[in-house]
């Protein structure tokens, strides 16, 4: 604002309804030169650059205004607008990973200068000559042995996945099949060799999820996504080279390219946020509004933090680190929990590039990044990674977006 008042950026992130009449708002760059402050067609995001000619503006206004007034109704793209079927995407499904490439930093990088425009091929041990000053910030969590392959008394399999530990000493699980079972049934190891635990049902909690006890810390295996469907002969494969902190249900994929040589190279900080499944769990209703994203514990340090708000530029590495950042970003205390779902229209306040997977469609991963890049620059990076065979999901290459 052009008085100095302290002014959130979300009301004016969504558009140009938004901004008409906002005479107290001025962009202030070089030379203060002027800058369009009206949102790009198909855009959540305000991307000021300098105004061209009169004629220029012009030309641009009119397929804006028909875009805006025709393809989305005039609202822009905001939770309560974006519908989830605009998060869909075609991918053949050759390009899944099933395996990690080795090593680690081999595999592919595509860059986006989300100010030029530029794209740039690369391969991750590149990364280093792509930073500016940036602090990267990376999720130190690591992956429990939290799939268990148990036995009902009576003898039929049942399978549980662990997704967080609660207070008291009990877990969050999700159970396979879940119908059939009972509050107060114990669940036995498959055999008699096997290190897990037995465990208690105490209740169930929806969606198959149970609240459980168990007789000791889980050894079970490593849990991988669904869509990796062929064998892994390293467990700690699916795990960072900076792994600390036990408690996730699932990786913070974007952090598995690094080795500890390349991770030498870059200036960094570690945060925690312990991954539960539901930050994977496709979309199931038409808006992105109607989807409820559940909370995930964080913890920051003091140190970390102050290095992290002192920082000139600050690379989030993964979807994970960027809720944490904007969470705190937001004045939340160190230690929590956080519940922030990012989509388009969503205005950034700490995060100043994004490293990333390729990730599925219609998932709320994918809505961050958009967020983070813009909803048709998404897309079309997508496409290009389709058409020069990046590798997709979790073993798969990376995307730089500065």
């Amino acid at each position: 604002p052009a008085d100095r008042d302290d002014l959130a950026g979300d009301p004016v992130a969504h558009g140009d309804r938004d901004l008409l009449g906002q005479r107290s708002l001025e962009l202030v760059r070089h030379a203060r030169e002027p800058h369009d402050l009206r949102a790009r067609p198909l855009q959540g995001r305000v991307e000021p650059r300098p105004r061209g000619s009169f004629a220029a503006r012009l030309r641009d206004s009119l397929p804006r205004s028909f875009e805006c007034l025709f393809v989305h109704g005039g609202e822009g793209y905001a939770r309560d607008r974006m519908r989830a079927n605009e998060l869909d995407y075609d991918l053949p499904p050759d390009l899944v990973a099933q395996h990690p490439v080795e090593p680690r930093d081999a595999s592919r990088l595509l860059v986006f200068d989300r100010a030029t425009g530029a794209t740039r091929q690369r391969t991750f041990a590149e990364l280093p000559d792509e930073l500016d000053g940036h602090l990267v910030v990376v999720n130190d969590t690591r992956v429990l042995p939290a799939r268990l392959r148990l036995r009902r008394e009576t003898g039929g399999e049942v399978e549980l996945l662990l997704l967080e530990r609660l207070e008291g000493g009990a877990w969050e699980a999700l159970a396979r099949p879940s119908r059939r079972l009972r509050g107060g049934e114990r669940l036995l190891p498959c055999n008699t060799v096997s290190q897990e635990a037995t465990v208690d049902l105490v209740e169930a909690i929806g969606e198959g999820r149970w609240r459980v006890r168990l007789g000791g810390e889980p050894h079970g295996e490593t849990p991988l996504p669904p869509y990796i469907h062929e064998p892994q002969d390293d467990p700690e494969r699916y795990q960072t080279v900076y792994a600390d902190e036990a408690g996730s249900a699932a990786a913070p994929t974007a952090g598995l390219h690094f080795t500890p040589e390349l991770l030498a190279r870059i200036d960094h900080v570690s945060v925690t946020l312990h991954v539960g499944l539901d930050t994977f769990r496709p979309l199931s209703t038409e808006t992105l509004e109607e989807h409820a994203i559940h909370g995930e514990r964080y913890h920051v340090a003091p140190g970390a933090w102050s290095r992290i708000e002192a920082a000139e530029r600050v690379l989030a590495v993964g979807t994970t680190t960027t809720r944490v950042l904007e969470t705190l970003a937001r004045g939340a205390d160190l230690e929590g929990r956080t519940g922030l779902f990012i989509t388009p229209g969503f205005a950034f306040r700490r995060v100043d590039a994004l490293l990333t997977n390729f990730h599925l469609p219609r998932t709320t991963l994918l809505a961050l990044v958009m967020a983070f890049a813009g909803v048709q620059e998404t897309r079309r990076l997508y496409a290009l990674a389709v058409r020069e065979r990046y590798r997709f999901y979790s073993f798969g290459d990376a995307m730089l977006v500065l």
